[in-house]
């Protein structure tokens, strides 16, 4: 027994790393090892001669056990204070910045439309997302042959089997907040509506959720020129220049009559939009007096009352502001492409104290 003792205890001190000491474990204690086969071998022996052997030999055992973990935990104790001389931290340098959160670009335009609208008497109206079928095309004038009820262009909820009555949809234009608002408030009324609306489309310059804003005005003797006033304004303040010049061209949508799409004077220099400035044009809206059967589905007289409503697309207005050139990076939640566009989360937007950087 005390060779045993000796032997083992010699080579655990001997033991330069864990890959050593393992081996001395598996030729002392594996299953074939030298003082477990000596374990086994006990119940050939006389009881008496038994008795006193295996005594003798479970103290061995403990002790080499007890030497293989006190030299494991040295051994740890030691690659421990190695790789520690190699990563240490000088507590006198100045701290890392913390991290600084940013307003992504679509929030951001929304906040600076907002501002400029808000300085010309317009207030701000939300409705919900998913809308009745009625709030959605019917009040809005659109017949149900138009192409944009078709599934191809609009998501429909699903009903119950057997639920005969017309679908509910996820909103394919914040135009359903105008009939909610005009029904809120009647006559005279002066108010936008930002938000995010659905259409089954994507690639570069289209997304199945995106965000938009549309406004209207209703008084006695609003007309098409104060319209074209409004949107002058508008333009002048988002885009920071003072000379815009926009273009009105006769168009088409089914809640207004007459309908306008508005072009703004810019050009492109070394591959920079240049707003109010050069020979091309660029569609950036579209716009009318409201509909007479728009303004009756809104609970407001049309021999009495007469407004206009313009709408247009937030993240389109973000990606001509700030060069952004696809439209599809605002919804990748990159945080390399939101930390180059994004915006200081503390400087708000202001028409009188400046809008974007």
């Amino acid at each position: 027994m005390d060779g045993l003792r000796e032997k083992y205890l010699s080579e655990i001190a001997a033991a330069k790393d864990e890959a050593a000491l393992e081996s001395v474990r598996l030729a002392a204690l594996g299953k074939k090892g030298e003082i477990s086969l000596a374990m086994q071998g006990l119940r050939d022996m006389e009881p008496e001669a038994r008795k006193a052997a295996g005594a003798a030999l479970n103290v061995v055992r403990d002790e080499v056990q007890s030497a293989l973990a006190a030299a494991k935990s040295a051994l740890a104790d030691a690659a421990l204070a190695e790789r520690l001389k190699t990563e240490w931290l000088d507590v006198t340098l100045p701290p890392r910045p913390a991290p600084v959160g940013t307003i992504h670009p679509v929030s951001q335009v929304t906040e600076e439309v907002t501002a400029i609208f808000a300085e010309l008497g317009f207030a701000v109206e939300e409705g919900p997302h998913i809308e009745t079928d009625w709030h959605n095309f019917d009040a809005l004038n659109i017949p149900a042959e138009h192409p944009t009820r078709t599934e191809m262009d609009t998501f429909y909820m699903a009903r119950a089997e057997g639920d005969d009555r017309p679908p509910h949809v996820l909103r394919t234009h914040t135009s359903p907040v105008q009939i909610r608002g005009m029904l809120k408030h009647g006559a005279p009324a002066r108010f936008i509506c930002p938000g995010r609306v659905y259409r089954a489309d994507y690639d570069i310059t289209h997304t199945p959720m995106f965000h938009q804003l549309e406004g209207l005005a209703i008084d006695r003797d609003v007309s098409m020129a104060n319209l074209k006033w409004c949107l002058e304004e508008f333009c002048r303040a988002f885009f920071e220049v003072e000379g815009v010049e926009l273009r009105f061209r006769a168009s088409h949508f089914p809640f207004t009559e007459p309908s306008a799409e508005v072009d703004i004077r810019c050009s492109w220099t070394g591959g920079q939009l240049r707003i109010g400035e050069g020979d091309g044009w660029l569609e950036i809206l579209g716009s009318g007096m409201i509909h007479p059967n728009v303004l009756r589905a809104g609970g407001i007289d049309p021999e009495l009352w007469q407004g206009f409503a313009f709408g247009m697309g937030i993240d389109r207005l973000a990606m001509l502001k700030y060069g952004i050139p696809d439209l599809r990076a605002f919804f990748d939640s990159d945080l390399r492409w939101l930390r180059h566009y994004g915006f200081a989360a503390l400087d708000a937007p202001t028409a009188h104290g400046g809008l974007g950087a």
